[in-house]
């Protein structure tokens, strides 16, 4: 029996399991008028009215631009492996193209100095949603060039980084990317044009393709390339056909239409015949599928709730339930024919229910589709409406319970042979999150948004724990 479900065994994990946290360059450093950085499409989706909760925006976030010898001290005091954090394009190519802004490559050479000398390994992820906008206001993502800049800032980026940063991501979360910014319109650049978001698609995983290559000609051979997917686990309804044929069509939406070309070096042709009505895939040129299908290092997997979904009664009318934001949009290309279900269960702040064996199911499921590449978890956290107290404290048992129900999981895939080398919690601060504004707080620590003070909730300090002994305490135990 493994561990993880034996109450009378401490769960263990591997003595070498790296132990993270996670951020992104515009939900936390602020300083967005510095040092040459221009605007990215984050900025100007945020300056949009309406288009974030209260009108909230990423000028300040917390501040780590200024504040990052802080943050790393936090980190080494909670006794983190490893970082994962995204560089800002705008901020080290400001338009997109041409050479670099030396002083936002500084930023980054100083932050993965402080990070090397407290002992913590940094991850590097390029993209982490804010194109350039100089970028979109010449198409954005569904145009083949941003993928051959992206591959120029890959270059930038890795010869500035690559001889102290031995993991690298290309991109996070492609999938928001093209259909949330693209087609439903709820993440920036706010676009609603489903066709297009299947062009963004693509142009993403020729960029990783061509950033993965470009990387790879400027940086040591032992440096890891890998991409982080949030992949979804996607269950039917029933055992119905029709709800079977629902869930394909969504599995291929948000998984295929990666790991396919990524992984195995071409589109599931049942994504072909589904989107035909949008388009004929002539964006897809003959070598294409080639330059995506680069070797990887690892593959980093961000899981945060199941998708349960079932052919679509059309009859039937409100607010679909994905997970993914509200619009009269959707962010699923051709699948008006598919109704998504609230799965059952606790929740979180999100609306996300709390079920770690999604975990467990997606880690086993790229055990199989990549059988002998090593996995991350680059992503895996919840926001709760935390508060603090009147002796400065954050207690926020929920969160332990989730990490604590999530990690279980992961040692649980390893104990059933997946090979998972590391965790990264996201979030580590408290920040800006996204179209949501500040009202959704992710971080291990809190962040009182007033004074920018940081304080280490009890999730933190459980997880402190875990990282430093490699078994994970008692749920209680904070």
């Amino acid at each position: 029996m493994p561990d993880s479900e034996n109450p009378a065994t401490a769960v263990t994990f591997p003595p070498a399991f790296l132990w993270g946290a996670a951020t992104s360059a515009y939900q936390i450093e602020g300083a967005v008028r510095e040092d040459g950085r221009t605007p990215s499409i984050w900025d100007t989706f945020s300056h949009t009215p309406g288009k974030t909760a209260g009108g909230d925006h990423g000028d300040i976030a917390v501040d780590h631009y200024h504040r990052y010898r802080e943050d790393v001290a936090l980190m080494a005091e909670l006794g983190l492996g490893a970082y994962r954090f995204s560089v800002s394009w705008s901020r080290v190519q400001p338009t997109g193209r041409g050479p670099a802004v030396q002083k936002g490559l500084d930023f980054y050479r100083r932050l993965v100095d402080e990070l090397l000398s407290k002992g913590i390994k940094p991850a590097v992820t390029l993209y982490h949603w804010d194109l350039p906008q100089e970028l979109e206001d010449a198409g954005g993502w569904p145009e083949r060039d941003t993928a051959y800049r992206f591959a120029e800032y890959a270059q930038i980026v890795g010869e500035a980084l690559g001889d102290r940063v031995e993991q690298w991501m290309t991109l996070n979360e492609p999938w928001c990317s093209a259909f949330l910014g693209y087609a439903s319109g709820v993440h920036a650049p706010g676009r609603t044009d489903p066709a297009a978001s299947l062009r963004a698609a693509h142009h993403l995983n020729l960029a990783h393709g061509l950033g993965t290559s470009a990387l790879r000609s400027v940086m040591p051979a032992r440096n890891q390339v890998a991409i982080s997917l949030n992949s979804s686990v996607v269950r039917p309804l029933s055992q119905s056909p029709a709800d079977l044929a629902a869930a394909r069509k969504i599995d291929d939406l948000a998984n295929g239409v990666f790991h396919g070309p990524i992984l195995h070096g071409a589109y599931p042709e049942s994504l072909y015949v589904a989107t035909a009505q949008l388009t004929d895939w002539d964006h897809v040129l003959d070598d294409d599928l080639a330059l995506i299908n680069q070797p990887l290092d690892a593959l980093g997997l961000n899981y945060y709730t199941p998708a349960l979904v079932s052919a679509a009664d059309p009859s039937a009318r409100g607010p679909r339930a994905d997970g993914h934001g509200s619009s009269d949009h959707s962010p699923w290309p051709a699948a008006d024919d598919v109704a998504f279900h609230q799965t059952p269960g606790d929740r979180t702040e999100m609306g996300w229910t709390i079920d770690p064996t999604g975990l467990h199911e997606l880690i086993m499921r790229y055990t199989r589709e990549a059988p002998g590449l090593p996995l991350y978890i680059t992503e895996n956290g919840a926001a709760y409406d935390d508060k603090i107290d009147s002796d400065g404290r954050v207690h926020d048992p929920e969160r332990v319970a989730y990490l604590h129900g999530h990690l279980s999981a992961v040692r649980r895939a390893i104990a059933d042979g997946a090979d998972v080398r590391g965790y990264f919690l996201w979030s580590l601060l408290d920040n800006f999150e996204w179209s949501y504004g500040y009202g959704k707080r992710f971080g291990a620590v809190y962040v009182d948004y007033a004074t920018l003070e940081r304080t280490p909730k009890s999730s933190a300090h459980w997880y402190a724990k875990a990282a430093r002994t490699g078994t994970l305490p008692e749920v209680e135990a904070v």
